[in-house]
């Protein structure tokens, strides 16, 4: 494919607009439309890019001449329903995290990306992100082996409200979203799938109704284990942070910093052509999409990962 790819996006909020932004410096691309349900802020963010078609109907977009592939970052709950629309449609499609909460369309979209042929992504952006491929890259040199994953991600949410603090539609979850983070990165970085697993969550919100604390438990089939802390109650620091222990070191990553366990900073600058994850992951998906490949975070790369939460929703519902 030598002509501009021609992208819908779904989704004005905080994660469309960290798309945008990173689509800016990838060249080759046009946005072509942009699909969300309050029409005048999604007019408002179009103007502010360029964007010249917006609706609030995915179909709308769907139905546009020369559109090749659809960015989805729209509600948790439409993500299955709405990346088999895209692929029926005969589009490429990256789907943000999570790909689904129910595995069973999941796996139907794994099913229906292999049929299809298209590129179909899921944005598991710590796969992206330059401090994890740092670390990446001396495994699979060889250089280092993971025996323990410790991670905490925080948030001081106890209201429905989104990253830039607006009012949200829906209701975001620790586990199917949050979690399938690290669950797909404890794999993706043992390079070897998750055997064992338990979780424990606190009291269930009385408005939200999900629950506000949650500690997982993974064991890899390599021996490598993972500690994941989960909460939307913690009033700070604020965030996701990893910490490797491995044969060789041990590595702190905060985002896009990476630290050795002694605290001195490890330069990440150079490990990619940019230190934004998210536009890592559009370069990724815009690369296989031109090179006719599966891309790294493909639907059935990630697909173990739901398969893993699936058996702890169960978990947690029997407890």
């Amino acid at each position: 494919m030598t002509q501009p790819i021609r992208v819908a996006l779904a989704g004005a909020g905080a994660f469309g607009i960290k798309h945008l932004d990173g689509i800016k410096n990838i060249g080759g691309v046009e946005v072509v439309s942009l699909i969300s349900r309050d029409l005048d802020k999604t007019r408002e963010v179009a103007n502010k890019y360029g964007i010249g078609h917006v609706t609030t109907d995915l179909a709308d977009a769907l139905a546009l001449p020369g559109v090749d592939a659809v960015i989805l970052c729209t509600p948790t709950q439409m993500h299955a329903s709405q990346t088999l629309a895209c692929l029926k449609a005969g589009k490429h499609v990256q789907v943000e995290i999570p790909l689904c909460d129910v595995l069973a369309d999941g796996e139907e979209v794994v099913s229906v990306a292999k049929q299809s042929g298209l590129v179909a992504m899921c944005g598991h952006t710590r796969r992206f992100n330059p401090s994890h491929q740092w670390v990446h890259k001396k495994i699979t040199a060889g250089e280092f082996n993971v025996q323990q994953m410790d991670v905490q991600t925080y948030f001081f949410r106890r209201t429905n409200m989104n990253a830039l603090g607006q009012p949200r539609s829906w209701t975001d979850h620790l586990l199917w979203h949050h979690a399938a983070h690290t669950v797909d990165l404890f794999a993706y970085q043992a390079q070897s799938p998750v055997v064992q697993a338990h979780a424990l969550q606190g009291p269930i919100h009385p408005t939200l109704g999900i629950a506000m604390d949650m500690s997982i438990q993974l064991k890899a089939a390599s021996g490598a284990i993972c500690t994941l802390s989960l909460s939307f109650n913690n009033d700070g620091p604020l965030g996701t942070f990893f910490r490797y222990i491995g044969d060789t070191g041990t590595y702190l990553a905060r985002y896009d910093d990476l630290f050795d366990g002694k605290e001195n900073k490890i330069d990440v600058s150079a490990v990619d052509v940019s230190m934004n994850g998210i536009e890592l992951q559009d370069r990724e998906f815009f690369a296989a999409i031109r090179e006719g490949r599966e891309p790294n975070s493909s639907v059935a790369q990630v697909l173990p990962c739901y398969r893993v939460l699936h058996m702890l929703e169960h978990q947690l519902n029997a407890a």
